[in-house]
């Protein structure tokens, strides 16, 4: 379950740091929210391992999937989320900073929880739009869709093309020409 706290702006990573500490809860800042989610399940985790391995397998030189790796809100480092996945420069690799600038994400990808309401994927997908991440993948293994995102412009991302698990996820390049989805576990009911 996702849990959000608000908390007063000017502390807010200070917050989110001392909960991961104490409780292992990976934290985000979405929106000025704290936002907490668990570990990740086992379908969850499979999920992200198969498409990390599908990509690290495809992707041109320069170019690497990374987990555990938090972008920030342009000039807001207050305001920062942490894919499940996301594709960057392998300059990444050198970098002694813990945030990278959206913009510079080549590919995002959040796999939906189990319990993830509407309205907290619409929100971060809002905040990665109005962050600049040219590409987001969300992928819902609780009714085996995805949706790929792109072009954003204001806070919303102006091109949406959804697709069920089977269907072959397009990206344009220097991305490989597209993800295959057929493998990826569904949850339980």
């Amino acid at each position: 379950m996702t849990a959000a706290i608000p908390v007063r702006p000017g502390r807010l990573r200070e917050a989110a740091e001392a909960i991961e500490r104490t409780t292992g809860l990976r934290v985000q800042i979405i929106g000025g929210t704290l936002v907490m989610s668990p570990p990740r399940r086992g379908k969850h985790a499979g999920t992200v391992r198969l498409l990390r391995d599908q990509l690290a397998r495809e992707l041109p030189a320069g170019l690497g999937a990374y987990e555990v790796s938090s972008i920030a809100m342009p000039d807001d480092d207050e305001d920062y989320a942490t894919p499940d996945l996301v594709v960057f420069p392998t300059a990444w690799d050198q970098d002694d900073e813990w945030l990278a600038d959206a913009r510079d994400a080549v590919l995002a990808v959040e796999v939906i929880s189990k319990s993830e309401r509407a309205r907290d994927i619409t929100n971060k997908t809002e905040w990665y739009a109005t962050a600049g991440a040219p590409l987001l993948l969300a992928v819902d293994p609780r009714n085996g869709t995805w949706t790929l995102y792109s072009h954003p412009r204001d806070g919303a991302y102006q091109g949406v093309l959804h697709g069920i698990y089977g269907d072959r996820v397009p990206l344009p390049a220097p991305l490989p020409g597209e993800l295959h989805t057929t493998d990826l576990p569904r949850y339980g009911s």
